[in-house]
């Protein structure tokens, strides 16, 4: 197994919607045991393909206590939302640090088919349900922050870029300095 590299926002790549998996091989497996290991050491509830630069619909997500009930949802749809809204506060592995309260269906009835590619639907409520919905929000090409007002993406998204910069600049300073004392 292998820890992916986390594509942070605002990377284009995290905008372009994911294509259906239709081959359901070891190729898949591995995909699947991968983004396990990377959301599980972020350490983060759940995980999109798009989020690890693969461009497929697949989702891992595991809210459990004690971090041992992982689903994994290929292809996963929404096929029934209740009219009943919850409101949570959401994070992102591709947003670190950013936080926000997003209203979404408190419950959700999900179809989606297994590493094997055998069809099941579930029901989700609560923290499940929210996870499934930012997820499977990945999959086509949305984050969490779109559902925000434009000044406070903005906001987000500066800070970001700005972030990305500084760690620039602070490896680029220490590449400079470890070659510095080279000579």
């Amino acid at each position: 197994m292998a820890r992916l590299p986390i594509l942070r926002y605002p990377d284009p790549r995290l905008l372009k919607p994911s294509r259906p998996v239709t081959s359901f091989d070891s190729e898949l497996k591995t995909l699947v045991e991968n983004m396990a290991q990377t959301m599980y050491e972020a350490p983060g509830v759940g995980l999109a393909a798009p989020q690890v630069n693969a461009h497929r619909q697949v989702v891992v997500i595991d809210v459990s206590e004690k971090r041992n009930e992982l689903h994994v949802f290929i292809n996963p749809q929404i096929i029934k939302a209740s009219e009943e809204k919850t409101l949570f506060e959401e994070g992102c592995l591709s947003l670190p640090g950013i936080y926000d309260e997003i209203e979404r269906p408190a419950r959700v009835t999900v179809r989606a088919q297994d590493v094997d590619g055998k069809a099941f639907e579930m029901e989700a409520e609560g923290l499940l349900a929210v996870c499934v919905q930012h997820e499977i929000d990945h999959l086509k090409g949305r984050v969490f922050v779109d559902y925000l007002s434009p000044m406070k993406r903005n906001r987000i998204k500066k800070k970001l870029l700005k972030e990305e910069r500084e760690q620039k600049k602070s490896v680029t300073g220490a590449n400079v300095k470890k070659q510095g004392n080279k000579r």
